[in-house]
């Protein structure tokens, strides 16, 4: 397992066994024994391979007597044209990121009123299974506000992270007592949102191993989920005729997606032809606004609260910044501070 552990955090780090070994001071192929699990390194070695990984010595020991493995698949809404080493780098982030939030909140309270039921996709299809999650949670009709408060209130850990690409927008992984969502922080609020629907639909629907045709199945009934998430359809049919750009800019505001996430639920929900489908689509291509809409910055921002409640509770048990940051296995401050806000806090938690 600490094998794993450390080809998993390499990966994560964007590292080469070459550079990984060159930094730590070991030949490639005693790296390459170690990640095989075919030699041990020692105490010594072991801590220079957590800190040039952005790690604690004693984060990386732990990590491997914990159940589960460390290269567990992820869920993932990516562009076709992302590449297999971003994707690789992500996913591999994500399961030490899982881990490392595990250990923070194992040590304070974390309640949450509302509750997250998998639902078997051949039971429920997937608008159903929407309408089932806003039934459970109690939420009210119309559009979605705060949607990362929702999901948080149910137990889902959102976390953002800047994956460096913005071909990848979010991964999501359903482990242990929590599931967890890292987010593409790079990204526009209004594609952010879909893509936390997105990840919710698999995360409901997709728990157990899918047995589908191919991943563009998959992909389509999250997607599926999310649309009716965000913009039901009884609700919102009535809002998707005669459309126009401009009335397309009023219910972005309105229901916070996307315009072309409306013209497409418009086409599905057959309220435009493919004809008119085409013809608005044309209109936002013909201003630039396929690749960057506008308003997205007008729309209530989507910011995770757990980390800064894991921050906030361990700074009520007179946790430091730099302990908060060992304490969940990241070398130091600055490490930490990617995914918690420990610099806001740095005149309090000295």
């Amino acid at each position: 397992m600490l094998g794993e552990w450390i080809r998993t955090s390499r990966v994560a780090a964007g590292l080469t066994q070459e550079r990984l070994a060159k930094q730590v001071g070991v030949t490639q192929i005693a790296l390459s024994r170690y990640e095989n699990d075919q030699r041990q390194p020692d105490d010594e070695t072991r801590d220079r391979l957590a800190g040039a990984l952005g790690l604690t010595g004693r984060f990386l020991g732990q990590a491997a007597l914990m159940r589960g493995g460390s290269a567990l698949g992820a869920h993932a809404r990516r562009r076709a044209s992302a590449s297999v080493r971003a994707w690789r780098e992500a996913e591999a982030r994500l399961n030490v990121l899982r881990l490392q939030v595990h250990r923070l909140l194992n040590v304070i309270d974390f309640d949450v009123p509302n509750i997250l039921s998998p639902l078997d996709p051949l039971d429920y299809e997937p608008d159903a299974a929407a309408r089932l999650t806003r039934a459970q949670w109690k939420m009210m009709m119309g559009p979605v506000r705060r949607l990362t408060g929702w999901m948080e209130s149910a137990g889902c850990v959102v976390l953002e992270w800047d994956f460096g690409t913005p071909r990848i927008d979010a991964l999501s992984q359903w482990v242990s007592d929590f599931p967890v969502v890292i987010v593409n922080s790079q990204i526009p609020t209004d594609r952010k949102r879909l893509t936390l629907a997105h990840e919710l639909g698999h995360l409901v629907l997709h728990v157990a191993p899918v047995h589908l045709s191919s991943e563009t199945e998959v992909e389509q009934e999250a997607m599926d989920y999310a649309a009716e998430f965000l913009m039901p359809a009884d609700e919102i049919r009535p809002d998707l005729r005669n459309l126009s750009l401009g009335k397309l800019s009023d219910l972005k505001r309105y229901w916070m997606v996307s315009m072309a996430a409306l013209v497409e639920r418009a086409y599905r929900l057959q309220t435009i032809t493919a004809a008119q489908r085409t013809s608005l689509y044309k209109g936002l291509s013909a201003r630039g606004w396929r690749k960057t809409e506008p308003l997205s910055e007008q729309l209530p921002p989507e910011e995770p609260a757990i980390p800064a409640l894991i921050v906030e509770r361990l700074r009520r048990l007179r946790y430091t910044a730099a302990e908060i940051a060992e304490f969940g296995g990241f070398a130091d401050v600055e490490q930490a501070a990617q995914v918690l806000p420990l610099r806001q806090g740095l005149r309090v938690i000295r």
